[in-house]
């Protein structure tokens, strides 16, 4: 009785063992009733009674990726062209991804290569080359869309490489280099412009400066006329008002003054050497006397100037 008491005690301990399933974190394991999924078993200790029920499948909950293998794909202007990547997913409902795909893993890849290829597929080499964001949204949209049903997430999409053919690579090598020397030469053109304006810049500047000093110079020289013709008018004035105050002396200094004047300017001309005055020298002494009456009348001064002024004699013709 012992020895059948003490076997069924260790059955009972064995059976009681059995039934235990700790779950660790970031997995969930689904519990099937005679093959007939019952519950999702979460994270810790689960009682789950062997013979009548058992663990089917054990979930990774955690984010997971998977690599896009290289493949060859033809582009909408038929450049052939390497590509690779990588599909970051999390399976958010364990019961859906143990029993609503066969393989997750393998459905997965299949669906994430043949949408990369209808998606580069249907652009350009120069922009499957340039828009590799616009690539990576519109592959997580419709593999994210198609992964659903199976409680999946899709997080991220990322193409790591794209490889173009050698030819093509070197043409588009060509291709930038003739796009640089292009914008160098645009650059130094538009250099040279801007040099050239500043340039007509500057002569323009400086030709409105001279302007303005010719003007203003002009100014000066009207201004001194006009004061030279104001003092010249008050001198005759004044020459005037002593003739019509009975001084006769005052025509004769006026008149002397514009002769000798004169006389001056044919003495100082570079083309005359020899002067010849065709005149009577009385008439110039007797101006000269009535210079000195005018200056002796004037000054208030004795007879001497008067003197010496008739005491010079004026020849009837000299040299330069």
């Amino acid at each position: 009785m012992e020895i059948i008491l003490g076997a069924i005690a260790f059955f009972v301990f064995l059976y009681f063992a059995a039934a235990i399933k700790i779950v660790r974190q970031g997995y969930r394991y689904t519990i099937e009733h005679f093959g007939r999924f019952t519950r999702t078993a979460q994270p810790g200790f689960n009682f789950v009674p062997p013979i009548f029920y058992r663990v089917g499948h054990k979930i990774n909950m955690m984010e997971q990726v998977v690599d896009i293998p290289g493949q060859e794909i033809i582009t909408k202007d038929n450049a052939m062209v390497s590509v690779d990547g990588v599909v970051f997913f999390q399976v958010l409902e364990a019961s859906k991804a143990a029993y609503e795909v066969s393989d997750l893993y393998s459905s997965l890849m299949a669906l994430s290569t043949t949408n990369l290829r209808t998606v580069m597929g249907s652009m350009d080499l120069d922009e499957t080359l340039s828009k590799r964001d616009e690539i990576n949204a519109r592959l997580l949209s419709v593999v994210d869309q198609a992964t659903e049903a199976w409680g999946v997430k899709i997080t991220r999409v990322e193409i790591k490489d794209i490889r173009p053919p050698s030819d093509i690579v070197n043409a588009m090598t060509r291709q930038m280099k003739a796009e640089r020397e292009k914008r160098a030469a645009i650059l130094e053109a538009e250099g040279h412009r801007a040099s050239e304006i500043l340039r007509a810049e500057g002569e323009k500047q400086a030709q409105i400066l001279e302007a303005e000093g010719e003007r203003e110079a002009a100014y000066a020289e009207a201004e001194a006329r006009i004061r030279l013709a104001e003092a010249e008018a008050k001198a005759t004035e004044a020459v005037s008002n002593a003739i019509a105050s009975g001084d006769k002396q005052a025509i004769n200094y006026f008149i002397a003054q514009k002769y000798v004047d004169a006389i001056g300017k044919f003495a100082t001309s570079p083309n005359a050497k020899t002067i010849l005055f065709p005149v009577e020298a009385t008439n110039l002494i007797g101006s000269l006397g009535g210079i000195a009456e005018l200056s002796k009348e004037v000054l208030g001064k004795d007879g001497d100037v008067a003197a010496r002024i008739s005491g010079s004699g004026a020849p009837k013709s000299g040299r330069d």
